[in-house]
């Protein structure tokens, strides 16, 4: 416990040191109960446990690769392969578990034109009128009628975390991203649930656009 608190109070330290130098006020998100992660989410699909068994096999189980931050979530050892309208692929698009009860496809928009999509941008689950496509497994393929997005720029937050930023489910906040490529999202979807952990997911494009790594400062904003 002591060595924990050590190596938060040394983070601190590191934290204010770098705000001094780059002129910027201490951020909100710097005095939260939570530390703020902003982390890259790359391409992926969700399914239901039928579309599993349709491309992997009668009575298959996703196998857990890396568990994610988000709790019980995880990137699993199975992928697929996407086949968009121009008969274009994206292969080993990796499949996130546990599986759910709507089938989902999250790709970038530099992905989306490449294929030959016309994606929109939606919130995880808003997937009526979005386009479909065919998914390729070992054992077989699985048509989406629907389900192609382009995941809406959205921080995962507890009702702790709320309670700081003054924000509540469904709200849009600010993302401030620091840097020689640094850029402002203005329209982050704030989703709340006590099992959430403070976590902002931009896509490979908006991460690449600002120059996003392990070292960038970021500043999470309740919108005036």
């Amino acid at each position: 416990m002591q060595g924990t608190q050590n190596s938060n109070a040394l983070e601190e330290l590191v934290r204010q040191s770098v705000y001094r130098q780059l002129g910027l006020a201490k951020p909100t998100s710097a005095t939260a109960p939570n530390k703020l992660l902003v982390n890259i989410s790359a391409r992926h699909c969700h399914l239901t446990q039928e579309a599993v068994e349709i491309l992997f096999g009668e009575g298959h189980q996703l196998t857990p690769k890396k568990w994610l931050y988000q709790e019980g979530q995880y990137a699993a050892e199975e992928s697929v392969t996407l086949i968009g309208p121009r008969s274009r692929i994206i292969s080993n698009l990796r499949i996130l578990g546990p599986c759910r009860n709507i089938n989902q496809v999250e790709i970038a928009y530099t992905d989306a034109r490449a294929l030959g999509f016309d994606v929109p941008v939606r919130q995880s689950g808003d997937i009526e009128g979005t386009p479909g496509c065919m998914l390729m497994g070992p054992k077989g393929y699985f048509k989406l009628d629907k389900g192609v997005i382009r995941a809406a720029i959205h921080v995962h937050m507890s009702p702790e975390d709320a309670a700081h930023y003054g924000v509540k489910d469904r709200d849009f906040m600010q993302l401030k991203v620091h840097g020689e490529c640094g850029l402002t999202f203005d329209k982050v979807f704030v989703r709340v649930n006590p099992d959430f952990k403070l976590e902002v997911h931009l896509d490979t494009d908006e991460g690449n656009a600002c120059g996003l790594d392990q070292n960038s400062i970021c500043e999470l904003k309740k919108i005036k």
